[in-house]
């Protein structure tokens, strides 16, 4: 299974200014993990940003991004849609497990 995770900001965008820096940590401490295939911002960036996750259920992708700093700080709340990919690129196959 795939999972979308779509963060949204609660407030204006400049509130997340202080939570930044351990949000990216978190980022990429879930990425050496392999849990989380890409992330990057919105654009425009007022939006939020996109994580594309693997490797877990959905239950516990949910409980990692109730780990995000910009979540426990009350600054941005994340909705996950799971996806079960029927139809991958050759090139994502083996990155996505053979999906």
């Amino acid at each position: 299974m795939l999972h979308l995770l779509f963060l949204t900001y609660t407030g204006r965008e400049e509130d997340a200014g202080p939570f930044v820096a351990a949000h990216v940590a978190f980022l990429e401490r879930h990425h050496r993990a392999g849990t989380f295939l890409l992330s990057g911002q919105t654009v425009p960036s007022c939006e939020g940003g996109v994580i594309l996750a693997r490797g877990s259920d959905r239950r516990a992708v949910e409980r990692i991004a109730a780990e995000d700093p910009l979540v426990t700080a009350g600054v941005a709340v994340y909705t996950v849609t799971t996806v079960d990919p029927a139809r991958v690129h050759p090139v994502l196959a083996g990155l996505l497990g053979g999906a």
